[in-house]
């Protein structure tokens, strides 16, 4: 008998058909023996409806009521899949997440998860229970309701799976697998059978919508093999895993892009020791995460500070570093929204040069000029101008024949 963790996102679950799909699937899950337990997305759609009805009654809602609005969406999910597996036969007992209870910070919007309670829900499945716990969510350490960030599902359904210690983690959505990049693009796009830890992290962090970027960390943590599955077929997809010798065979595995991101230069800043510490601790004290930084050298004393933020922050981003950049003796603050970031990610790269020489050597023959650049040993990232996105994605795709790449990997 094996423990199984099953995660089900917004899409899967969003009409009472779908709901009836999910019941079905994670029934016949439990009848071949297997203690099963579900996490769930809200409805498809009912997220964004919350949070328009929050900007309707102001643009910045407070952080603690926000959570508490947005994370009513899996409360409607979680029961209802409740008394669809009852009214075929199963046991089975739905729980918020402060009932379990998934114990997080008090960072609203973006809490992280700090401890899991399992007495409950081992108790249930003993008793034979199919558990169905609401993902996105928790609860601090005061009992305010906190909500994880978009795709928080993940998240939850990979650290239920490390503190249940499970078999396996099944992440269920409306696509079979992780693909070499977005098949709306490039339709010649392949399935990838088997990704590490790392090249996921980097993908998810880079702009792949398959798996949040916190859940690929749990997972690396904890040796928790996710296996992302589409839950509209059988097909075998693909699985998260500890990077193995047949993985460094492929030098790169994923084109990835990402339009969520936004630009901010601070002019002539006074090239002194603590300054950029000044710049950038206002930004870490509103939660707001900084991606890429570039610093330029330093003329007449002054130099130019430019990064990039989510584009859901960039107001609060923008507003803050305009206060801090006149407190430092700042020229000023420049911006930019219509930005994509572009990345190719590999394993292989650890072992193989010049990979980012044919990047920028490919784009340039395109005519996409590069705004930032930013490397690691498995990545190289390019900011771009949005319109390029495209195109960028397609050159890039072919140029390191990942069509046929893929097509080998099934």
């Amino acid at each position: 008998m094996a423990l199984v963790v099953q995660k089900y996102g917004g899409t899967s679950v969003g009409t009472i058909d779908r709901i009836q799909n999910v019941a079905r699937r994670v029934a016949k899950t439990h009848a071949e023996g297997n203690q099963v337990i579900v996490v769930l997305s809200a409805m498809s759609g009912e997220t964004n409806k919350l949070v328009g009805l929050a900007k309707e009654i102001c643009e910045q809602p407070d952080d603690r009521e926000y959570d508490v609005l947005v994370s009513t969406g899996e409360q409607v999910t979680i029961s209802l899949l409740s008394m669809c597996l009852q009214s075929m036969g199963y046991k089975a007992k739905s729980y918020l997440g402060h009932q379990v209870p998934i114990v997080t910070n008090s960072a609203f919007s973006r809490a992280r998860i700090e401890h899991i309670g399992d007495e409950k829900i081992r108790a249930d499945l003993d008793s034979g229970h199919i558990v169905v716990v609401a993902g996105f969510q928790g609860a601090d350490c005061n009992g305010n309701l906190t909500t994880l960030g978009r795709g928080g599902s993940d998240t939850s359904a990979v650290a239920v799976a490390a503190a249940l210690k499970a078999d396996v983690c099944e992440i269920f959505t409306d696509v079979d697998g992780v693909y070499t990049t977005d098949p709306r693009i490039v339709p010649e796009a392949s399935k990838i059978a088997k990704i590490s830890y790392d090249e996921m992290l980097e993908m998810a962090s880079l702009g792949a919508k398959v798996l949040q970027t916190r859940s690929v960390e749990f997972a690396k943590k904890y040796g928790v093999v996710v296996h992302v599955r589409s839950s509209f077929n059988d097909n075998q997809g693909t699985l998260v895993m500890k990077e193995d010798s047949d993985m460094e065979t492929v030098l790169v595995s994923g084109v990835t892009y990402n339009k969520d991101e936004a630009k901010i230069s601070v002019m002539r800043v006074p090239d002194e020791p603590g300054i950029a510490s000044r710049l950038f601790l206002p930004l870490t004290e509103e939660n707001i995460t900084v991606d890429m930084i570039i610093q330029n050298v330093s003329h007449e004393g002054y130099t130019d500070l430019t990064f990039t933020v989510p584009h859901g922050d960039f107001k609060k981003a923008l507003k803050t570093v305009e206060q801090t950049s006149k407190a430092i003796g700042a020229a000023g603050v420049l911006s930019d929204e219509n930005i994509a970031k572009i990345s190719i990610v590999g394993v292989g790269m650890r072992s193989h040069s010049g990979v980012a020489s044919k990047m920028f050597q490919v784009l340039s023959q395109e005519g996409i000029n590069i705004q930032m650049i930013s490397t690691s040993e498995i990545k190289v990232s390019c900011i771009i101008d949005a319109k390029y996105t495209e195109l960028a994605v397609r050159v890039l795709h072919e140029a390191f024949g990942l069509g046929d790449q893929g097509a080998e990997s099934e």
